[in-house]
């Protein structure tokens, strides 16, 4: 008999994928046979949603009910069912040319000028919330046993849904089709804003680093249940990003706090790399569930995991702890452990994008950004156009006097980190150049949210307006980007008329863009055009991952449309057949001396 380290020390060895898979399938006790395509195909062609976009099908009102564990009833009942349409039409509004919602209204100056030259393309993508499954420390227990209709308190869909059964299949049908349209129109960059994982967990960052690079994935963990036979649950090859297409990254709050919610403790840390699936009382009902002190001492329930043997992801060990005699175990796997530690969270988050074979290293993090634990930096994607993205770091960061749900899951800047924007934005405004803010949680651009909803924006209400202001200092700012709310949002932030020495080329664009989780599941392009009066166009598409039928990022789409009508449960929502797609032309002012400088800067468009 073949001892398990012995496979092990084979595998390192090997030189081919298909060595290399063959070892990690008897890893797992499969057969080699097993094994006959390594890789999940996408769709043969690949659009954009102004070329043509996915719709669900519409549900009557009597549609039975079903509850969100109810995963072999979603395509009986037509929850799960789309269908692929034309693209976006604006046409109904004369004002609007479709398929994309030309938007001027910050650029007064505007001349209706044609689109010059290309300054920049790159492409978006945002909470992916890649999912060990099997993890005893995911909370699975409160979406599972949600009742149709269970939308109050807004966490039950993100505590549970069927989608978290083929998350790394979803990134890696996205990044083929990203690859794809880069044949078509190059990106200049690729960057994600955040929330690539789930919680806090080393493998489901590997995972994540592992699909742009193009490895061998082994979507499973602990006892690898259903490795052999279980198509969600079979090691495959990604495809991996393009080789020719740099990729940066941002900090969200899942990828270094325990579901995204809670600062990791000893508790949890335990669960993570333990064989007991973890025991907590989430009663997302109560509204003193958001705003008290942390609920991670607590007990009551036990929290669950996915069986990976069966075809619908059944979850098992989840329950009141009076129903279990004994705890709920599972197999223990130290690659489930924490990233977070007592003391930081997110550096060894960090050091993980320096393991990787795509480009660059560290994905936009130097050494100086390990050595101060400081997640903010800057990068210039191509040195003939006169542009910088800065990359924010605005997560709540570890507070000994705030644990609630609604400070960690929220976005804040400490004086550090306002004084390294500012800097910044000040220096690229002395340089005349253009500029991007990346990060992962957007400036409250819906407006008007109580406390309760705090979570979507800045903690902060009055620091989140004073931020505001202090950005339309600088005229160079063409735009913030961001992700955390998992929706397709375009806002104008537009200057304030009573503050002397200010124009319309101190507004700004906000674009919001969809969580590769939730539906849609979706990515964005961004296209900056110079045009012929000089000033510029941000024309943002969003893209639909281009999937195969039968795959498991075909099937997670499905799960995605069923599980938005079943957690949400209204008769508007069922008979919804739209998209959510927002495409968009947005035009910005320049100031005088960036019109002059940029005048000749770009590529000739097409």
């Amino acid at each position: 008999m073949i001892k398990i380290d012995e496979i092990a020390r084979k595998c390192l060895c090997a030189t081919t994928l298909s060595l290399y898979l063959g070892c990690l399938l008897l890893l797992v006790g499969c057969p080699e046979d097993q094994n006959k395509e390594p890789g999940w195909p996408i769709a043969k062609e690949v659009f954009t949603t102004a070329e043509q976009q996915i719709l669900p099908v519409g549900l009557p009102a009597d549609t039975p009910q079903i509850n969100p564990a109810d995963v072999p009833l979603y395509e009986v009942f037509g929850y799960s069912a789309w269908h692929v349409g034309a693209g976006t039409d604006y046409s109904l509004n004369p004002d609007i040319p479709e398929p994309y919602d030309k938007r001027t209204g910050l650029a007064p100056g505007y001349t209706n000028a044609a689109n010059a030259a290309r300054l920049l393309s790159f492409f978006a993508m945002t909470d992916i919330h890649l999912t060990d499954k099997e993890s005893p420390a995911q909370p699975i227990y409160p979406g599972w046993t949600a009742p149709y209709g269970r939308t109050s308190a807004g966490l039950f869909v993100s505590s549970y849904s069927p989608i978290i059964l083929s998350t790394t299949h979803v990134l890696d049908a996205a990044i083929q089709t990203m690859n794809a349209l880069h044949k078509k129109t190059p990106f200049d960059f690729g960057i994600s804003l955040g929330d690539d994982i789930n919680n806090c967990q080393y493998n489901e960052l590997r995972w994540f680093i592992d699909v742009l690079d193009g490895k061998v994935i082994t979507p499973s963990s602990g006892a690898h249940a259903g490795a052999c036979t279980i198509d969600y649950q079979k090691p495959y090859k990604a495809a991996g990003l393009d080789k020719s297409i740099p990729w940066y990254q941002v900090l969200g709050n899942h990828d270094q706090n325990w579901s995204g919610i809670a600062n990791e403790n000893l508790k949890t840390r335990q669960a993570h790399i333990g064989t007991t699936i973890i025991n907590l009382k989430m009663d997302m009902t109560n509204p003193t569930f958001f705003t008290g002190p942390t609920f991670l001492d607590t007990t009551g329930f036990y929290m669950g995991v996915v069986d990976g043997s069966t075809p619908y992801g059944i979850v098992i060990g989840a329950g009141p702890e009076n129903e279990y005699p004994s705890p709920p175990t599972v197999v223990a796997d130290e690659d489930r452990h924490a990233l977070s530690t007592d003391e930081s969270s997110s550096l060894d988050w960090m050091k993980e994008f320096f393991r990787t074979t795509s480009k660059p290293v560290g994905h936009g993090f130097t050494q100086a950004n390990l050595d101060q634990d400081f997640a903010c930096y800057t990068f210039e994607p191509k040195p003939d156009v006169p542009l910088k993205v800065i990359v924010l770091d605005d997560t709540s960061r570890k507070s000994e006097t705030d644990s609630s749900i609604l400070y960690v899951g929220s976005g804040a800047l400490d004086q550090k980190r306002l004084d390294w924007l500012t800097g910044e934005l000040q220096k690229g405004q002395d340089e005349g150049k253009l500029m991007i803010i990346a990060a992962h949680i957007p400036i409250m651009p819906q407006g008007g949210l109580n406390d309760t909803e705090r979570t979507h924006g800045f903690y902060n209400g009055a620091f989140e307006d004073s931020l505001l202001a202090t950005l339309h200092t600088y005229p160079n700012l063409i735009m913030w980007i961001a992700g955390h709310r998992h929706l397709n949002t375009v806002t104008p932030q537009p200057y304030d008329p009573a503050v002397a020495g200010q124009g319309p080329e101190n507004s700004f664009w906000e674009v919001e863009t969809a969580s590769l989780r939730d539906f849609p599941q979706q990515l964005r392009t961004f296209d900056i055009r110079r045009n012929s009066d000089n000033t510029i166009s941000i024309v943002v598409t969003n893209v639909d991952p281009a999937v195969a039928e039968g795959t498991p990022a075909a099937k997670s789409r499905g799960y995605a449309i069923g599980a938005s009508r079943i957690f949400g449960a209204t008769s508007e929502i069922l008979a919804d057949t739209a998209s959510h797609a927002y495409n968009a032309e947005l035009v910005k002012q320049l100031s005088p001396e960036m019109q002059t400088k940029i005048a000749n800067y770009g590529s000739p468009m097409e």
